[in-house]
């Protein structure tokens, strides 16, 4: 403020200042007050003119300038359109560029908030030339002795000349015509996991077959993107989180190894890239297969890449990986479709005392289960707990123990494997109406331990007791808390834990009466509830995968005795549900029939029940009576695959886009994706020249 009470107050004559100062400075509070009201005067002027610019405007005056420039309003899901400001400030610089593939790409990347690609389809047809302006790279026919022009055929990066298609493109099916414009959108997200010792096979007593997940199981490897600086630059095949293949990786092995005899990085190997296979800090270098010359046996140790797939003989019988017998004594293959390592036989041996490390990236839809990302914040009660740590394998059980008296935090603190099976114990408290204790268990942000049990999984809660376990993945186990013999309550909160389906034995049981069991963004197995017990089930963006669509997902016990009461909210459930009382389903996904004993109680809304199910009343749900065919289709429901419980482009628009508000139903429904299309087509109206169609296409 630049008139404050001491510069109004200096202006006025001496004689009244001195007169002031004598009656107690009543004039000079007088001025006080003048001057406040004078810097709110102030600041409103000043705001008044940073509110003519959309870079330092208040956020309530963005729509008022985006209205004087024809701004259209978006669904504000994508983080970039949550605010309008950065879309009404580019709006004119995006109109100067109007319908160019550039400007069109940024356009769905900022809308979407998925990567995407901007593809002229006219650009690759097939078409007779005028000879005094020849395109040199539009070829008539395929360049088929050209892998690196074949692999990308028919994709957003396609190189191969087409003949005229007709189909219309807003359908998703028409491509390649004159007036045509395709949008290729990577909606699964690339997680990384870091610094993991390769997996033996137990299967293999040579040790030389080896697997990059740390659950012993194939995995399809993803691309780490690199960010494009500006606006000014075409998405390429490495600036999208798409998947690794065996072809594709070998060309950028051999492109790399063309004027070296090996080196540590291409565009997805190295540091900070895609994979990386290291021992000791030391990063393996790569190497093309035919570069290797097989009379230096001692040759630098490098990595191929390689297919691992399966072989069979002739009667069905499995015989091992492929290549075995081409992988020198002092090489690692690699596959990265399928995420598999073949060591030499000299390397397989020096694995067992000095492991192999890799660091990879896996993909899912959104970030659910143990993970490496960014987890929501602990609560605040949680942070101010007593914490110890562990990390590196060491024993969980001794600091277990420590906390079980007194309450407190043990912090998991990298993503090795803890080959344990611990018990989770949290100690009653004696003193009558004294608050229980609070035990959490749980990974740093940037940490996915696993915890590799041989057997159940103990948890002991005391009187008003609660356990909580964050950011953990578990498996081998299942995890019980017992009944007991008081009536006092006691809490189980997991979240963004991963308790790994497939086996037949259920993930989690519940026998203890007066429990309340919470599950946030978890993956999880069959889960038991006993149902004469008081126990209160909520559920929230979570997947229940029986793994078999005849099991029982929710249930008492394996037989399919009735569970207890539960609450599911944006859930997709593969299998089974029996329950007393379904309090509440919303936004959700039962893929197998749904039985509530109790009809009269609770409530089903803007969700799926497969038929045959018996609910409460219901609200909006699929199918009904005049939708009996609506079904959900999925790209994957096997955990571990990169579209695990991602709905399908093809199914009915009722359950696609069924949820409330518009969004899907199921576990994917907070990704609002039905909304970041509307807006993309939105602005591909507002945006494309005229006479041009603008298709959707999902690359993932």
């Amino acid at each position: 403020m630049s008139l404050d009470t001491e510069s109004l107050y200096r202006l006025l004559p001496a004689v009244h200042r001195l007169r002031d100062d004598v009656h107690g400075n009543q004039l000079k509070q007088l001025i006080g007050l003048i001057a406040r009201e004078l810097g709110v005067l102030e600041e409103n002027i000043e705001q008044l003119y940073d509110d003519q610019f959309i870079e330092t405007c208040e956020e309530w005056v963005a729509p008022y300038i985006g209205e004087l420039v024809g701004y259209r309003p978006l669904h504000g899901v994508a983080p970039r359109v949550a605010s309008p400001r950065a879309e009404v400030a580019n709006t004119i610089k995006f109109r100067r560029r109007k319908g160019t593939a550039l400007m069109l790409e940024q356009l769905a990347s900022d809308v979407t908030g998925w990567p995407s690609r901007a593809v002229e389809f006219f650009e690759q047809l097939c078409t007779t030339q005028y000879m005094n302006h020849t395109r040199l790279r539009a070829l008539a026919t395929a360049p088929v002795r050209s892998q690196n022009r074949m692999l990308t055929a028919g994709g957003p990066f396609n190189a191969v000349s087409h003949t005229v298609e007709l189909r219309r493109p807003e359908a998703g099916s028409g491509r390649y015509n004159i007036p045509n414009v395709g949008m290729f959108l990577w909606r699964l997200q690339p997680f990384r996991l870091s610094s993991l010792p390769l997996v033996v096979d137990p299967a293999d007593a040579s040790g030389r077959r080896c697997r990059l997940n740390p659950l012993g199981t194939d995995m399809a490897l993803f691309r780490r993107p690199e960010s494009e600086d500006d606006i000014d630059h075409l998405a390429e095949e490495r600036n999208v989180p798409a998947p690794l293949s065996v072809r594709e990786f070998a060309l950028q092995v051999r492109a790399a190894t063309a004027t070296a005899a090996a080196v540590s990085e291409c565009d997805d190997y190295g540091i900070g890239r895609s994979v990386l296979i290291s021992r000791n800090g030391a990063v393996m270098p790569l190497k093309e297969a035919g570069a290797i010359d097989p009379e230096q046996p001692n040759e630098l140790l490098v990595v191929r890449i390689a297919d691992l797939r399966d072989v069979f003989d002739g009667g069905g019988n499995f015989v091992g990986w492929a290549h075995e017998d081409d992988i020198g004594p002092h090489h690692i293959a690699l596959d990265p479709l399928l995420g598999r390592v073949l060591l030499g036989t000299d390397r397989a041996t020096e694995h067992a005392s000095a492991p192999f490390v890799a660091t990879f990236h896996y993909a899912m839809s959104r970030p659910i289960g143990g993970g490496q990302y960014e987890r929501t914040p602990a609560n605040v009660a949680d942070t101010a707990l007593p914490q110890l740590t562990v990390a590196q394998g060491a024993d969980l059980q001794a600091p277990l123990d420590t906390l079980e008296s007194t309450g407190g935090r043990l912090l998991v603190d990298d993503s090795l494997t803890f080959p344990q099976t611990p018990a989770f114990k949290v100690g009653a408290v004696t003193a009558e109406g004294a608050p229980g204790l609070t035990v959490v268990v749980g990974a740093r942000n940037g940490a996915r331990p696993l915890i590799a049990a041989t057997g159940e999984v103990a948890l002991e809660i005391g009187a008003r007791g609660t356990l909580v376990l964050d950011g953990l993945v578990i498996a081998g186990g299942t995890l019980r808390l017992a009944a007991g013999a008081d009536n006092e309550t006691r809490t189980l909160v997991l979240r963004d834990c991963t308790l790994v389906p497939g086996a037949t034995a259920p993930s989690l049981t519940l026998e203890h009466p007066f429990t309340t069991l919470r599950l946030e963004r978890c993956i999880v197995g069959p889960v038991h509830i006993v149902a004469e017990n008081n126990v209160a089930v909520e559920l929230e963006d979570c997947v229940v995968d029986a793994s078999d669509p005849l099991a029982f997902a929710f249930a008492g016990d394996a037989a399919g005795a009735a569970g207890g009461e539960v609450s599911l909210r944006q859930c997709t459930v593969l299998g089974k549900v029996h329950t007393r009382v379904l309090r509440l389903a919303s936004n959700c996904i039962f893929v197998s029939p749904v039985t509530a004993d109790r009809k009269q109680e609770g409530c089903m809304r803007f969700s799926f029940a497969a038929p045959g199910s018996i609910t409460p009343r219901r609200f909006q749900c699929q199918p009904d009576a005049e939708h009996p065919h609506a079904r959900p289709h999925f790209t994957s429901l096997r955990f571990g695959d990169p579209g695990y419980c991602q709905l399908l482009v093809s199914t009915s628009r009722l359950i696609r886009e069924g949820g409330e508000g518009g969004s899907e139903m199921g576990v994917m429904h907070p990704l609002f994706q039905p909304q970041r299309e509307t807006n993309l087509r939105i602005r591909l109206d507002e945006y494309l020249r005229f006479g041009l169609r603008a298709g959707l296409f999902y690359a993932t």
